[in-house]
């Protein structure tokens, strides 16, 4: 079979389980066939619509597909941990490493922030994803693990009831007529604020400590507003960054909420990325 492949099957049989479709039309192991269910890449339609399928033993319809969509690259590709911060039942608060997606793709999920969640909870629970943190970016993140929770969470981020602070580390000396400093320009024709609030020069390394607010929630927001205003982030490739021999040195620090489930504030905090032996 070819490293990449993408696959449409359909049922010709009711009854037939899922791994016997798969068993039909792919030629796989078995245990093959089961780590690719286990990792997101097949999907089920059917009147009820779309959704990613696990289960070996699912009964099928016929006149259903199945989709699979491989790539050996990502179906290799181990996940990274991620830290268990809080668990508070219908919530749990993670620190997710540098490169550990938020969200997986039609060909895997195996390797996202809600699926490492999912395995090694316990009790085991869904995980649905409430906001992003880019791939290159570390810190806290919140996953929801009922759909009612999850509501509850989006509803709280578009009134920007939730708090979020980052750590930074751009190049060079920044320096700001005052603090806070707010940069409000619009990111894709959407208002974006991002605030300022603490800026310390670091001379031996050459770049400024800063924390930073994040008032909404667009793409690469922070990245793309100090990048703006002159001050990329050290590790930012994307972003005007003349220091891309280290990683990308964002990392959200620090959350703080009114609990869904109790009406009581919440707030939690990381430690700050330690200095990385390339400056």
């Amino acid at each position: 079979m070819d490293d990449i492949f993408e696959l449409h099957i359909s049922v010709e049989l009711n009854g037939q389980s899922v791994i016997e479709a798969l068993a039909e039309n792919i030629d796989f192991s078995r245990q093959q066939l089961k780590r690719i269910l286990q990792s997101g890449a097949v999907w089920h339609e059917s009147a009820r619509g779309i959704e990613r399928i696990r289960r070996a033993k699912k009964l099928l319809k016929r006149g259903e597909l199945v989709h699979v969509y491989y790539n050996r690259q990502i179906q290799e590709t181990e996940p990274l941990e991620a830290i268990l911060v809080a668990d508070e039942g219908s919530y749990s608060l993670w620190d997710k490493p540098a490169g550990m997606l938020s969200q997986g793709s039609r060909w895997g999920d195996h390797c996202t922030i809600y699926r490492w969640a999912e395995q090694v909870l316990l009790p085991q629970r869904p995980a649905y994803i409430v906001h992003r943190l880019d791939k290159a970016t570390s810190g806290l993140i919140i996953l929801a693990h009922k759909k009612t929770t999850a509501a509850a969470f989006s509803k709280m981020f578009e009134q920007h009831q939730i708090d979020k602070t980052y750590y930074a580390r751009a190049e060079g000396e920044c320096l700001f007529a005052k603090l806070p400093f707010e940069i409000n320009t619009p990111i894709e024709g959407r208002p974006a604020l991002t605030r300022i609030v603490q800026a310390d020069y670091d001379r031996e390394g050459s770049f400024t400590h800063l924390w930073i607010e994040l008032v909404s929630g667009r793409k690469h927001q922070i990245r793309r507003h100090l990048s703006s205003i002159g001050y990329p982030i050290m590790g930012d490739r994307l972003y005007g960054a003349n220091n891309i021999a280290v990683d990308l040195q964002l990392r959200c620090v620090k959350t703080g909420f009114i609990c869904p489930q109790d009406g009581v504030q919440k707030n939690w905090s990381v430690a700050e990325m330690e200095k990385p032996d390339r400056i």
